[in-house]
């Protein structure tokens, strides 16, 4: 059963796969190499159909699976009907024997057990007999129907056997298919719980790429998308870089204290005060040329925390997790994880803590490679604090100087602090540690060592001022100096931090008032347009009418030139005379009694012009009664084009007047 239910899961996972790429081609892509390893799954359903109609549910072998198997069960059944009649029977028949005698089954066969010391009516074989608790006894006539039923249960095995026997022959030719089906489902459960696990702690998916030494510096090779040949190279800025990264089982346990709480608070204090107590992330930032980090601080404070926290984090990494810090998590695929965190002192080896450390060290030592991750804890401790200081300085120089990728070290050493002043490999963090309040923040500061605080505490929880005194005068006048440069130098860490925020606060509002302008930019570019377009229609619209007009216009003058061309009556000269013609007198003047004065009337008009105007004359245009110029002259046609105003028209000779 549970062989069918693996391939009726694989069967219908590939029928999913198949129907969702059937709707969208592009899920195939999406889902490489998973997609590929779930369709090449050869499944034989007639296996699991016959599997089905073999066995039952609870996996016992059913009736119709054989003929000889149910005729084998059929015959039990009917023996055993037979049987408990019978005892039933025999029970029954002497009613003062039937309050202390029932049925019982031994090894199969049915028999009657009795109370302790009391005789039976009835004869059979005496099975067990105990003072204490009674006989049990097989009576005579159920003995032949035993032996049957015996040898019917053995029918029946034998035939279940046969029935399974044959299952095991079909499968045995599908072996190979259904160990690669097996095997294929086994890999994507892990990979599910990977990505169940990544997705309910929020992680973040983690940017590994294999480190390359190139002229001193880290590159990795990437290939653009869909195209293998593409590749570019380019220089990395950090080597490891973890924003907000958390330790798992710190994260675990808080959020297991936190379902605690709010299944068994009775009010919200308590489930508030498990929300305060949530882990406090640490910053990973470690440059590309850094190959040795020197963590110092206080006790608990949080040193071997963060070793465990980046060495958790980058097998999480290889393994296909989701690193539990924030986006953008960036970290060098290692080969190896080397560690050396706790107390190796074992008493059946005669190691102390100091031997201890020394065997696993040199062990790291020869087992790491260039791109190897080594984490060391409290290097250089358990011994004298000069010679351990001088082996823990030559030991992390021959890690930096190509033992290890990246090794990370604490210690409580001072002169290990100064190895980033004369090797530009190293690098100094340090635990934070509150002073007012006397305990640890558990954040780290990058580029200062720490500073001893175990005087100042003292000093604050009322150790005498002459014992304080005293140990900094032992402690010397140049550890002070060291420490006073270190505490002006966290300042003015602190001072570079809050600069650095107030800069990173005023480049998001730049940022938002670049956008903000680009917006109006675009928003000013669209108004534009929409008015340009806006007026090049109303101009055009203007036009439309200005040529109708002008058409209408034109169509009117050239029907009054087409009347002012035709024929003129010619105005003829009236003459009006008296009544008797006019008679002189002697001294030469007209005279008469009665006499009218000759008159001679004209019409009043332009005279015409003979010759030819030029280009450029002014003319007067009779039919438009105003003046006009000349702007062309056909001669074959008598005709000149004038423009009067803003219209220009064809006008005849004989029109045209000086």
């Amino acid at each position: 059963m549970a062989v069918k239910d693996m391939l009726e899961f694989a069967d219908v996972l590939r029928l999913n796969l198949e129907a969702a790429i059937k709707e969208d081609a592009d899920w195939y892509n999406r889902f490489m190499p998973l997609s590929q390893m779930i369709l090449e799954l050869v499944i034989n359903r007639s296996l699991i159909r016959m599997i089905q109609q073999v066995i039952d549910e609870d996996g016992s072998v059913k009736d119709s699976a054989s003929s000889a198997l149910r005729k084998s069960r059929d015959q039990v059944r009917m023996l055993e009907k037979k049987l408990y009649q019978l005892m039933d029977s025999i029970i029954r028949k002497d009613m003062k024997e039937a309050s202390f005698l029932e049925v019982s089954n031994v090894e199969g066969r049915w028999c009657i057990k009795s109370g302790s010391n009391q005789l039976t009516s009835f004869k059979g074989l005496l099975l067990s007999s105990d003072s204490g608790t009674g006989s049990i006894l097989e009576p005579l006539s159920a003995v032949p129907l035993n032996d049957e039923l015996q040898r019917a249960r053995a029918s029946v095995a034998k035939a279940e056997a046969d029935v399974l026997l044959m299952l095991s022959e079909k499968m045995q030719k599908d072996l190979d298919d259904i160990e690669k089906v097996l095997n294929n489902v086994i890999q994507l459960d892990a990979i599910n719980a990977r990505a169940t696990y990544s997705i309910s702690f929020g992680g973040a998916c983690p940017d590994l790429y294999l480190p390359k030494d190139m002229d001193g510096y880290f590159t990795v090779e990437s290939s653009e998308k869909n195209d293998s040949k593409a590749s570019n190279t380019f220089t990395r800025e950090w080597l490891l870089y973890m924003p907000k990264a958390y330790h798992p089982l710190l994260l675990q346990q808080h959020r297991q204290n936190l379902q605690k709480a709010q299944k068994d608070a009775k009010n919200a204090t308590a489930v508030s005060a498990v929300e305060k107590a949530h882990p406090i992330p640490v910053d990973l930032f470690i440059d590309r040329k850094t190959r040795v980090l020197v963590i110092t601080g206080p006790n608990t404070g949080g040193k071997t925390i963060c070793l465990k926290t980046v060495g958790l984090n980058a097998m999480m990494a290889k393994s296909g997790l989701y690193v539990l810090s924030a986006e953008s998590a960036q970290l060098p695929w290692f080969d190896y994880i080397l560690a050396d965190i706790g107390d190796e002192q074992s008493l059946s080896q005669s190691l102390s803590t100091f031997s201890g450390h020394l065997k696993q060290i040199s062990d790291i030592r020869s087992q790491s490679t260039n791109r190897s991750l080594v984490l060391l804890d409290e290097v250089g401790a358990g011994t004298n604090p000069l010679e351990g200081a001088a082996l823990g300085m030559s030991l992390l120089e021959s890690f930096a100087d190509g033992g290890a990728l990246l090794t990370i070290a604490t210690t409580h050493h001072g002169e290990l602090k100064s190895l980033k002043y004369s090797n530009g490999a190293f690098e100094n963090a340090c635990m934070e540690f509150d002073e007012v309040n006397l305990k640890p923040t558990y954040k780290i500061l990058w580029g200062i060592p720490g500073r001893s605080n175990a005087i100042n505490i003292s000093e604050k929880l009322g150790l005498p001022a002459t014992i304080i005194s005293n140990a900094r005068e032992l402690y010397g006048a140049a550890s002070a100096e060291i420490n006073e440069v270190i505490i002006d130098m966290e300042r003015f860490k602190q001072d570079f931090q809050e600069l650095l925020y107030e800069a990173q606060h005023h480049l998001m509002l730049s940022r938002n008032l670049h956008e903000k302008l680009l917006l109006a930019r675009r928003k000013i570019v669209e108004h534009r347009s929409s008015q340009r377009n806006r007026k090049m229609q109303e101009i055009s619209k203007a036009a439309a009418l200005a040529r109708s007009a002008l058409h209408k216009k034109v169509r009117h003058l050239r029907a009054y030139l087409v009347k002012s061309s035709e024929p003129r009556k010619t105005n003829k000269t009236k003459l009006v005379a008296s009544d008797q013609c006019p008679t002189g007198d002697n001294s030469g003047n007209t005279t008469g009694s009665r006499s009218s004065t000759a008159v001679e009337i004209k019409t009043q008009s332009p005279s015409v012009r003979t010759e030819l105007p030029q280009v450029g004359d002014t003319v007067h245009v009779s039919s438009l009664g105003r003046k006009a110029i000349v702007l062309r002259v056909d001669r074959s046609k008598d005709e000149i084009v004038v423009q009067a105003g803003i219209m220009k028209l064809k006008v005849k000779l004989m029109d045209i007047g000086t």
